[in-house]
């Protein structure tokens, strides 16, 4: 049977300054020789879909009329999205389902589990590149598959990055997050000195489980003193900084310059040891507080992000980390959900709300078909 139509859910501002969230109904393209046709049947909500699917919108005016979700933007924000101005646009990065029809050159991905990260997955039908699906092993559900390309592939470029760059030990901020707990598993498993850095006594206690080591709380009163004694035991010197806002970032780059000359003769221009901050996220709306005469001349802040960091690293790294996130998709590379939700329910205010807190252990799953 010849799938016509599906659902999408869209995203757009208006020049009015306001955001609409719909669903759309659209026509199911047919997939080229070399493209197959999904059905979607589960996508997860990450941060990075969040900056598209609500942007800057001030979430506490969310409203329905009829079908479209509304919410206003502050004027103040409304800069930060002016090239998207009546622009409908697809949301969700990544997901998996079932290969349903597909061009002359992939016919042996119909009928097979995918998953795949090529954008506007959240909707029923997807057309995607045979070459940019991961096939899922036997027995493997589109739930465990959702999230098996971003947060795995981070997780793996981070340590990557570790070694390309000259460094021995990472720091990770937001730590006790999906991708969190997955760099703790990688970490473990490849022997990699890991500081976890998390925002509640509750979230220590829930890395302290899985196996960190080093774990600390960026809300105690000791946490500098406690972040510099874990950066002297492990010799960290880079780190993926998911809050970026506030002065978090300013935290570890002073630590990590006192670990490095702790014990060492005075130098004005401080340690000369190399310390890299990545910003990868950014959790906290504020401005970054930085002081750079506390932590020397040898330093450095920029972005991370997968999509460039796999053009950097070139298709057969791409392939060896893929084969190993497919081999442990259900341990090293595990997601966990607090709730599964339709297309229809993502676009309730209530639901909204709830996903877009970003909290620890409130993960949600679409699933298009409903």
């Amino acid at each position: 049977m010849t799938i016509e139509h599906g659902l999408e859910l869209r995203s757009k501002v208006t020049a009015a300054g306001e955001l609409e969230l719909s669903l759309v109904e659209v026509s199911v393209p047919r997939p080229g020789p070399d493209q197959v046709l999904i059905r979607i049947e589960a996508a997860p909500i990450n941060p990075s879909d969040l900056a598209l699917l609500t942007g800057p919108a001030d979430l506490a005016t969310l409203r329905k009329e009829g079908s479209t979700t509304i919410a206003t933007i502050p004027e103040g924000r409304r800069g930060a999205v002016a090239a998207r101005l009546d622009q409908s646009m697809t949301v969700g990065n990544e997901g998996a389902g079932t290969v349903v029809e597909a061009g002359a050159n992939a016919q042996a991905l119909v009928g097979k589990r995918v998953a795949v990260a090529s954008g506007a997955m959240f909707a029923q039908y997807r057309v995607a590149k045979a070459v940019e699906c991961l096939v899922l092993p036997d027995g493997t559900t589109a739930k465990d598959g959702a999230s098996s390309v971003v947060n795995p592939m981070t997780a793996l470029g981070f340590v990557e990055t570790m070694k390309r760059e000259g460094h021995t030990a990472i720091v990770h901020t937001a730590a006790a997050s999906n991708l969190g707990q997955m760099l703790v598993r990688v970490c473990a498993k490849d022997g990699v000195e890991l500081v976890n850095i998390v925002r509640s006594p509750e979230q220590v206690a829930l890395l302290r489980e899985l196996g960190a080591v080093h774990v600390v709380d960026s809300t105690s009163p000791t946490f500098l003193a406690e972040l510099t004694k874990s950066l002297t035991l492990t010799k960290a010197t880079i780190a993926f900084d998911a809050i970026t806002g506030g002065p978090l970032a300013n935290q570890i780059l002073i630590a990590m310059e006192a670990a490095a000359t702790r014990g060492a003769a005075y130098s004005r221009y401080g340690s000369s040891v190399h310390k890299q901050l990545y910003c990868y996220g950014h959790l906290d709306l504020r401005p970054t507080e930085l002081t750079p005469l506390r932590y020397g001349l040898a330093w450095g802040i920029g972005g991370w992000l997968l999509l460039p960091f796999l053009s950097k690293v070139g298709l057969p790294e791409i392939m060896r980390l893929r084969a190993r996130v497919t081999a442990e998709l259900t341990t090293t590379f595990a997601s966990h959900y607090s709730a599964e939700i339709t297309l229809a329910q993502a676009l309730e205010p209530e639901t909204i709300a709830a996903y877009s807190k970003r909290a620890t252990g409130s993960k949600y799953l679409i699933t298009p078909q409903g």
